[in-house]
C-alpha cells in the first residue's frame, strides 16, 4: 500500500494519541471527517493499523523491575524455535519477545514485582525444558526513551 503525507501525519497522530476523536484526528491532520475516516478505514483494512492501546506507568501501579533477556537456544532447529516461542505466550510476565539474527536467538522484555519474582521465572522456564543453552539478563535502572511512534517518514524513503 502506497503511503502519501496525509496517511503518514494520521499514523503520527494515533501513535502518541490513539484515544483521539474522528473530528479531532480530522481537524489535526487538515481534512475534513468524512475523508479521514475513510483514509483511517483504509489504513485499518489494510493492517497497517493493527489495533489501539494504552501506555501505562508501571511506577503508579506499584513495585516492578523489567529486565531485558538475551536468550541462546541448545538446538537451532525450525521445531525447537517453535517451542520456544508458544511457550513465551503462556507467561504474562513476557510482555516483548523478538526473535534475532546473529549471535543470540530471542531478546526478551520481562516486567515483574521485584528481582525474586524474576529469577522465580527465569527457574520456570529453565525447568520447562524449552531448550535455552544460556541467557544474560539486563535490568532497566531507567527509561529513557518508550513508546515512541515509528519514524514512519524515514521507513517510506526510497
Amino acid at each position: 500500500m502506497k503511503l502519501d503525507d496525509r496517511d503518514i501525519a494520521i499514523l503520527r497522530v494515533l501513535a502518541s494519541e490513539g484515544r483521539i476523536t474522528k473530528a479531532a484526528l480530522a481537524e489535526r491532520v487538515g481534512l475534513t471527517p468524512t475523508p479521514c475516516w475513510e483514509r483511517l478505514a483504509k489504513l485499518e483494512k489494510a493492517g497497517l493499523i493493527e489495533g489501539y492501546g494504552a501506555r501505562f506507568n508501571l511506577r503508579k501501579i506499584g513495585p516492578s523491575v523489567t529486565v531485558f533477556v538475551v536468550v541462546e537456544l541448545t538446538d537451532h532447529t525450525a521445531a525447537s524455535f517453535r517451542a520456544f516461542e508458544a511457550a513465551m505466550h503462556r507467561y504474562d510476565e513476557v510482555t516483548g519477545c523478538w526473535a534475532l539474527g546473529g549471535g543470540y536467538d530471542y531478546l526478551l522484555q520481562v516486567v515483574t514485582r521485584d528481582i525474586d519474582c524474576y529469577q522465580a521465572l527465569i527457574d520456570a522456564l529453565l525447568e520447562a525444558r524449552l531448550g535455552v543453552a544460556r541467557y544474560y539478563s539486563y535490568i532497566v535502572t531507567k527509561p529513557v526513551k518508550t513508546g515512541a511512534p515509528p519514524p514512519f517518514a524515514a521507513l517510506l524513503e526510497e
